[in-house]
């Protein structure tokens, strides 16, 4: 056997290897491409999965904070109208204690003033009683000294006469002007001290009932109305945005019919001398 003929049954063997070599190649790059192909169909997967959790987790914290809005703005709300109904209870029983003590207070005025006209009244009759004594123990000295004065008269008109007679009258009329002068300015000045007395009375009846009227509470007023709570403008919430899948990029392919044509042209370049001659 000639080199020449050792060199084509080496190019021949060369040009199979290739061939076979080409057609290994197409078979990998068929399986690189459904590795690649399951490679994104499973990132996909994965990013569904990310997106379908994170819009779950979305969506359930915004109905969380919602319904907690909901019930903290309705707590708010109750407390308020039970601070507003025990404010209201609170001043309704004040109002109605001060109305109470107004009441003591103007019931304890009257009796007062009662009592002070009582005591004026009992004043003025002292007052009245005692000028009516004076009065009337003047009234009985004046009686008194009439009498006296008439006797003297009489015994002066028996017993003495002429000149003598006249001036025993004259010397008792003179005695019982200066007693009657001094019982007038007796009468003059008592009923001075009963007018002073009348006077006294009325302005310490006149103190006592100012007294009274200082005492006396104001009338309390019921105060206006607490305003009742209403219920505040309800929060706006806006819904969480949806959450897409991440973007996965295609698979990289690859042809299988490459390496096998590169496989079969390698082959017959190859095996071409084997064949020629």
């Amino acid at each position: 056997m000639t080199a020449t003929d050792t060199s084509k049954i080496l190019g021949g063997i060369g040009g199979g290897l290739s061939l076979i070599g080409g057609v290994v190649g197409a078979f990998q790059a068929s399986a690189q491409n459904s590795r690649a192909a399951q490679a994104r169909n499973q990132a996909l997967e994965a990013s569904r999965q990310k997106a379908n959790m994170t819009n779950a987790y979305n969506l359930e914290r915004f109905n969380a904070e919602v319904n907690d809005y909901i019930a903290a703005r309705q707590y708010q709300y109750d407390t308020a109208v039970k601070q507003w109904q025990y404010d209201t209870e609170i001043q309704d029983y004040r109002y109605l204690q001060e109305t109470k003590k107004y009441q003591g207070s103007v019931d304890n005025y009257q009796q007062q003033i009662t009592f002070n006209n009582v005591g004026a009244r009992m004043a003025y009759e002292s007052q009245q009683a005692q000028f009516n004594e004076l009065l009337a123990s003047a009234a009985f000295e004046g009686e008194g000294a009439l009498v006296e004065q008439l006797q003297a008269e009489g015994r002066a008109a028996l017993g003495q006469a002429g000149n003598s007679r006249t001036k025993a009258i004259q010397s008792t009329i003179a005695e019982q002007g200066r007693n009657a002068a001094i019982l007038n300015a007796s009468l003059v000045s008592g009923q001075r001290e009963y007018q002073r007395g009348m006077r006294d009375v009325s302005l310490q009846r006149y103190g006592a009932d100012l007294q009274a009227a200082a005492n006396l509470m104001i009338e309390p007023e019921r105060l206006p109305e607490l305003v009742k709570p209403t219920m505040a403008p309800a929060r706006t919430f806006v819904a969480p945005m949806t959450v897409l899948p991440d973007a996965v990029p295609p698979a990289q392919r690859t042809n299988p019919l490459m390496p096998l044509i590169s496989g079969m042209a390698s082959g017959f370049m190859g095996a071409a001398p084997a064949f020629m001659d």
